[in-house]
């Protein structure tokens, strides 16, 4: 399993550093060029040819910073496209897309056009807890605790499996499901603030490293390669830092334009 991280931080800024300004952008993790998990960034990363290899979009929730990309991926794959995208959700999820985004008022419905029996997108409900085969990998939504409904993910080819935790605070059902996975070979663990923002990622229902930390040792598997994102770009560097002291074995941070192989 390929990763192309698109995107990996809790909002878009443009960072400087010593040797040249960097891109932060919002999540979006390209799966073996074909899934694309979360849709935080999609065009700002990939040429035209990469944006038409792929066949399903994976939505963990209906905030902004993970679905902003999804009506710029349908714009430029409306003129000569083979078969639609399927966008593949919970039902809130999907629900949400047709009243506030692809409503004809903030943009155009591309969930009937060019044509209501082709169109460029293709909604799939997702039951929590189901698998569902999409393309060559296997994906379960789990359900987690954030401030709308929103599921994580274990997604599975042959080789491997990928935990995904989408946006959550403290939750239980994906470390159980991940406990029973032989195949598990990394966590990607969200970490939106320093802990010194506890009441602000409490309220907003996001982690902290001392969260992280607490959430990632419910999977039970220490020397699993664990790697933070979600990171608000103004605190990076403090959530680094404080993921850092925690010990964790294989704890890694994402950044844009990485590939993470399992």
């Amino acid at each position: 399993m390929r990763i192309h991280v698109l995107g990996c931080h809790g909002a878009d800024c443009l960072a400087d550093t010593t040797e040249r300004p960097v891109r932060q952008e919002s999540c979006g993790f390209l799966i073996d060029d074909s899934v694309l998990l979360d849709a935080g960034t999609v065009g700002a990363r990939l040429t035209l040819a990469q944006q038409r290899r792929i066949r399903f979009v994976l939505l963990s929730h209906l905030h902004f910073d993970h679905i902003k990309g999804l009506p710029t991926l349908a714009d430029n794959l409306a003129e000569g496209f083979e078969e639609p995208v399927i966008v593949a959700a919970t039902e809130p999820v999907i629900q949400g897309l047709m009243d506030h985004v692809f409503n004809n008022k903030v943009y155009p419905n591309f969930f009937k056009l060019p044509d209501r029996e082709r169109p460029v997108l293709q909604a799939h409900v997702l039951e929590p807890g189901k698998p569902l085969t999409l393309g060559h990998v296997e994906v379960t939504p789990v359900p987690v605790n954030h401030s709308v409904p929103t599921v994580g993910y274990v997604v599975k080819d042959r080789q491997a499996a990928l935990l995904y935790s989408g946006d959550t605070y403290q939750t239980e059902a994906i470390w159980s499901l991940g406990r029973t996975i032989p195949g598990l070979k990394a966590a990607f663990v969200e970490s939106s603030f320093p802990d010194e923002m506890g009441e602000l990622a409490k309220k907003s229902k996001h982690l902290t490293p001392a969260l992280f930390l607490k959430e990632f040792q419910k999977l039970g598997r220490p020397d699993l390669p664990v790697y933070a994102y979600h990171m608000k770009p103004a605190f990076r560097t403090q959530i680094e830092q404080e993921i850092r002291r925690l010990g964790i074995q294989q704890a890694a941070f994402l950044q844009e334009g990485q590939i993470v192989t399992l």
